[in-house]
């Protein structure tokens, strides 16, 4: 797979973090090798907000989620999206179809079916985690 630019709704980061042999988890792998996971400020935010969650102690603890966050973060590229888009049924997914258009993204990974439904959208391939690794050749079964 050549480079690529990535970005990852919410639940798939998480699911990455909580379980990193998962398909999300190795989706996130992937696209750190070969290429980019975008981000922005609203999408930063939400992440932080629900990594402070208290159902996910039991997974990982606190200070583990805070180095995740922040090894994701130093490892993200930073993109400010300059066009508001409203098309999503829940409008708060419409922050990664922003981020996808302001950072140039090839793939919107996510298992929100609100997102998967508008593939492809201007281009960019929105995907599931397990599709976005057949893509890339990981045909590694969990």
């Amino acid at each position: 797979m050549s480079s690529v630019r990535c970005v990852f709704d919410t639940n798939t980061v998480v699911s990455g973090l909580l379980f990193e042999q998962s398909k999300p988890g190795r989706a996130l792998l992937i696209a750190f090798r070969h290429g980019e996971i975008l981000l922005s400020q609203s999408t930063l935010e939400e992440l932080a907000d629900v990594l402070q969650r208290r159902k996910f102690d039991r997974y990982v603890t606190g200070s583990e989620r805070e180095e995740f966050l922040e090894a994701f973060v130093d490892r993200a590229t930073c993109v400010e999206p300059t066009e508001e888009i409203r098309l999503c049924r829940d409008r708060k997914d419409d922050k990664f179809l922003e981020l996808a258009i302001g950072g140039n993204a090839d793939f919107v990974i996510s298992g929100d079916g609100d997102l998967l439904s508008l593939h492809p959208f201007r281009g960019i391939s929105i995907m599931t985690s397990a599709e976005f690794l057949a893509a890339s050749g990981d045909q590694e079964e969990e």
